[in-house]
């Protein structure tokens, strides 16, 4: 009997320590509402950029709308969009010895990485919904059904799921605020060099292999496969396994960054 209760009571401390480090990111947001409004405008404001600015040059090769093939190409880039806040939420507290505080108190040490986690996908979600109502609103709409349109979102927050320990990771690593404006250099090119926007057969050959295998370009390929969205014709692998491939590379982010972020926090000293 007493092999049982220690398992379920390292659970319960678990989810009741990662749910208050959740609700402190909530107070948080209350007090400085602007910087979660800025998150939630800032990609609607890429998409009507990129749709009104450039997308009456653009021409889908097959035929189709141009908006209808760059909704969810900006969909995943979305999922790039604003990991600088929570890395930078993460060496703020580290500068300010917050982090230094939860280590001595007797929390799950797991927990505070996971609340965060869970905030920023709170927060995901929100975004997903107000950039699929900004798309709605320019023309795009999906011709799938539910079950597809369902499996779509859950692709995309798989994705964010999987760039947050990134950037966790990341956050970690960089130890300081100013740090994060150069690591966030790194994730935007990484982010662009896909077929979010335009098709990778459009890209030099070596440019458009990167782009064929970037994570961004398997789950913007799978959104718009699933939303019956038009897509430019490709014959690389990548391009016709997109389902499969933006399931895979989450996975994989996941595997390696998780436990890395999680080996970093234990190890952290300030």
């Amino acid at each position: 009997m007493s092999t049982m209760i220690v398992p379920v009571s390292r659970t319960r401390r678990f989810l009741t320590d990662s749910a208050s480090m959740t609700r402190r990111g909530f107070l948080h947001w209350r007090r400085q509402p602007g910087q979660l409004v800025i998150g939630l405008v800032f990609p609607v404001m890429m998409l009507v950029m990129f749709t009104y600015f450039i997308g009456g040059g653009m021409a889908v090769e097959g035929g189709g709308d141009y908006s209808e093939f760059l909704v969810p190409g900006m969909l995943a880039l979305a999922m790039a969009f604003g990991l600088e806040s929570t890395m930078v939420a993460l060496t703020e507290d580290i500068n300010r010895g917050v982090l230094d505080r939860f280590r001595a108190m007797p929390i799950a040490p797991s927990a505070v990485l996971v609340g965060r986690s869970l905030l920023d996908m709170i927060n995901s979600a929100a975004g997903l919904l107000v950039m699929l109502g900004a798309g709605w609103l320019i023309g795009w709409r999906w011709h799938g059904s539910l079950a597809e349109a369902a499996a779509a979102i859950g692709l995309l927050l798989l994705l964010r799921f999987a760039m947050l320990w990134v950037g966790i990771y990341l956050g970690l690593v960089a130890g300081r605020p100013e740090m994060v404006q150069a690591v966030q250099i790194l994730i935007w090119p990484v982010a662009f060099l896909s077929s979010a926007i335009t098709s990778p057969s459009t890209m030099p050959g070596w440019l458009a292999a990167l782009a064929d295998w970037n994570p961004m370009s398997a789950t913007a390929g799978a959104v718009r496969e699933l939303f019956a969205n038009p897509g430019w014709p490709n014959d690389s692998w990548a391009a016709d396994h997109t389902v499969a491939l933006s399931v895979l590379w989450p996975l994989v982010l996941l595997a390696v960054f998780f436990p890395l972020a999680l080996g970093r926090y234990h190890r952290l000293s300030v």
